[in-house]
């Protein structure tokens, strides 16, 4: 392949990416309803956090990312059909400073 003419990624932002990997790869295990749903979600979140989330706010973008892999170990077990569950996690309310 050889070198990549991208710009070098942070730690945290490898950290992200392989989480994002994680959730598609989990979606691909689920039925093709599920799948669909499961990637539509996981996008909506993740750009949503990208557009909101200050990149220098590292102790909630790790917040965040703990509680994706969570969400992500959740998705993995066969007892997790869709993302009912999940999805109501995902998008319970955070205390923002108003």
């Amino acid at each position: 392949m050889g070198t990549s003419s991208g710009p070098k990624l942070s730690g945290m932002q490898k950290q992200v990416l392989s989480l994002y990997r994680g959730f598609l790869r989990a979606a691909r295990l689920k039925s093709p309803e599920d799948r669909r749903q499961i990637e539509s979600i996981v996008s909506a979140e993740f750009r949503r956090n990208s557009q909101q989330v200050d990149r220098k706010n590292f102790l909630y973008i790790e917040y965040l990312l703990r509680r994706g892999k969570k969400q992500l170990d959740q998705l993995k077990s066969p007892d997790t059909v869709g993302m009912s569950s999940l999805y109501l996690n995902l998008h319970q309310p955070t205390n923002h400073k108003p």
